[in-house]
């Protein structure tokens, strides 16, 4: 069964940290890739990183070096570490997972979703 849940949203200040977290079923777990994405309100939803299941990680330009993503394959757990928050983070996070060769940070490869969690950066 296909199933993804995040948990970990909440508002934070400017500046601030938190870690999200997407715990997955063993079957969506063993996908291919396995991302992030998130949605302001009023904006289109973006990519904002994703890993595949041989490691490799890459990450949207907007957060690079502010965000990192890991994984604990004991926990079939993935997660966002999200640091030195700015109020332009401000969105509902999702993760999302396919099981297809190619793994880009393309909202239509995506099969999987989970229902998201709100993160609110308040100055």
């Amino acid at each position: 069964q296909e199933q993804l849940m995040e948990s970990g949203g909440g508002s934070v200040q400017a500046g601030g940290s938190l870690r999200l977290s997407c715990t997955a079923s063993e079957y969506t777990y063993s996908s291919n890739c396995m991302a992030w994405f998130r949605q302001a309100p009023g904006k289109e939803r973006e990519g904002v990183g994703y890993i595949t299941s041989v490691g490799t990680i890459r990450y949207a330009q907007s957060i690079q070096g502010r965000f990192t993503i890991s994984r604990d394959d004991a926990k079939n757990t993935l997660y966002l570490e999200m640091n030195s928050l700015k109020l332009e983070d401000t969105a509902t996070y999702y993760c999302a997972a396919h099981d297809k060769a190619v793994c880009q940070l393309r909202q239509d490869l995506f099969s999987t979703w989970g229902p998201g969690t709100q993160v609110t950066v308040a100055s």
